[in-house]
């Protein structure tokens, strides 16, 4: 008898628990198709009768998607680890609510994904929930993506080979090309092929030369190319507009060494920047030839395991054929654009300037201001520390002798500003010492430390990464 009326009472809290998930409904509304590298709008229906208190929407999206909130019906929205969510701590008193979204693709995506989707409440002290109709989403591939390189959404994501990364630019890799000995120049050449698809800002390629060799330019695709220390490296502050390009540098024996006895053995990385951190892959060597790469064998050519339909090249490149080794070896620099003197005409208006995060009016003033421009405090990359800013000039030295500044004071025009720096560093750690010490023995509490390269100013983060030195805080 016990056991029929435990069984009876399991069966009618089954009936009843069913009535009420019967009375909580999700539906999802969203088009059956995204083109790749478009955005799609999800509407998500909930009729929730008298469910109140916490609850959430949760939906996963695969690798290769993002999203961002439209209406969250006061829903707290985030997307964090592919993962949609709306939370609420308390659900609105409406009996129908509808929240939405956009999903964006990545426009190298190809394939189907089926979409789902859950919503979670509490029900006397009982955790329930609800899930969406799964609904099927196919990718249309972008026309402007070489079908060799679309990837499957299934596939996206997934762990790279070593020498290739996946990031919102695209496919980031550099290959080498083997080093090809020229007849008759007694030197290697070396071609690398960057791939960087949409990458625009920053990078360098760093490659150490084998001993006793020394590396000159040949092609540096208007990066800059040093040799020191052994090693070779090719910066960018903006970078060529093709999503793959080739540079070259050609490796020549010193001190009498035999070149063609010496094992050529080249390690190098490509960096870059994304999302204000740097970020590498290491360069792989391929025995292909990179200079007339064609956009369908790229996909086979980026996959450092793999033997692609590119060509073989050549070790040895006969005399008559060296036109590319015998380039100029000199370094293209990039253009520098120095800063132009930032006094016109005398002081005779009131002067704002920034410091200690306050506008400060300087007194009215005839005397003429001391005709010096901007000069770089050294060569290549270093250091200053800005102290002030403003639209109108000021006679540095009645302005700024207040301070007791132990440092010159140079003054740059920069994007509409007139700006006040100190010193000149070649460290990192220096200026940002000095930094330290002029907010601890002056009134100005906001100097900050800038960075340059040839007298144009670059960000603190290129700046670290080009001299290989470590922030500090």
């Amino acid at each position: 008898m016990i056991r029929l009326i435990t069984a009876i009472y399991i069966l009618v809290s089954l009936f009843v628990g069913s009535l009420f998930q019967g009375d909580v409904s999700l539906t999802m509304d969203v088009a059956p198709k995204i083109n790749a590298g478009t955005e799609l709008l999800v509407k998500i229906s909930l009729k929730k009768k008298d469910i109140g208190g916490f609850c959430r929407f949760q939906q996963e999206l695969p690798a290769g998607f993002s999203a961002a909130s439209v209406s969250t019906s006061n829903a707290d929205f985030t997307f964090k680890d592919q993962k949609v969510r709306f939370i609420w701590l308390k659900l609105p008193d409406e009996e129908n609510i509808e929240i939405s979204y956009k999903i964006t693709c990545d426009e190298r995506l190809k394939g189907s994904v089926n979409l789902t989707g859950k919503f979670s409440y509490i029900n006397e002290n009982e955790r329930q929930s609800v899930e969406v109709t799964p609904q099927l989403l196919t990718i249309v591939p972008s026309p402007n993506v070489n079908p060799a390189m679309l990837v499957d959404v299934n596939d996206y994501g997934k762990e790279m080979p070593a020498g290739i990364a996946s990031t919102n630019y695209g496919m980031i890799a550099c290959v080498r090309q083997k080093p090809q000995w020229v007849d008759g120049q007694n030197e290697y050449v070396v071609n690398l092929l960057v791939n960087k698809e949409k990458l625009q800002k920053f990078a360098k390629i760093e490659e150490n030369v084998p001993k006793g060799f020394t590396a000159l330019n040949i092609n540096s695709r208007d990066g800059i190319f040093t040799f020191k220390d052994g090693k070779a490296k090719f910066l960018w502050m903006s970078l060529p507009a093709e999503p793959y390009f080739v540079v070259s540098y050609k490796l020549v024996p010193v001190n009498g060494v035999d070149p063609q006895a010496t094992a050529m053995s080249i390690k190098g990385a490509f960096s870059y920047i994304v999302d204000d951190k740097t970020q590498s892959v290491d360069v792989f060597e391929k025995d292909a030839d990179l200079t007339s790469v064609k956009p369908e064998e790229l996909a086979a050519l980026l996959r450092p395991d793999a033997k692609g339909p590119v060509a073989s090249s050549n070790t040895t490149i006969p005399s008559n054929q060296k036109d590319l080794a015998t380039s100029t070896a000199s370094a293209n620099k990039m253009p520098v654009d120095t800063p132009k003197n930032v006094v016109k005409e005398p002081v005779k208006n009131d002067v704002v300037v920034a410091q200690n995060n306050k506008t400060v009016e300087t007194k009215k003033t005839d005397a003429v201001e001391q005709n010096e421009s901007f000069s770089p405090g050294s060569s290549g990359i270093y250091f200053r520390v800005q102290i002030a800013a403003g639209h109108k000039p000021v006679d540095v030295k009645s302005y700024f002798g207040k301070f007791k500044l132990e440092k010159s004071i140079a003054k740059e025009d920069h994007n509409g500003w007139i700006k006040y720096s100190v010193g000149s560093f070649t460290a990192y750690k220096e200026a940002r010492d000095y930094r330290v010490h002029l907010w601890n023995t002056t009134p100005i509490t906001d100097a900050f430390v800038s960075a340059y390269n040839e007298g144009s100013r670059i960000t603190i983060q290129e700046a670290l990464m080009v001299t290989n030195q470590k922030w500090i805080k």
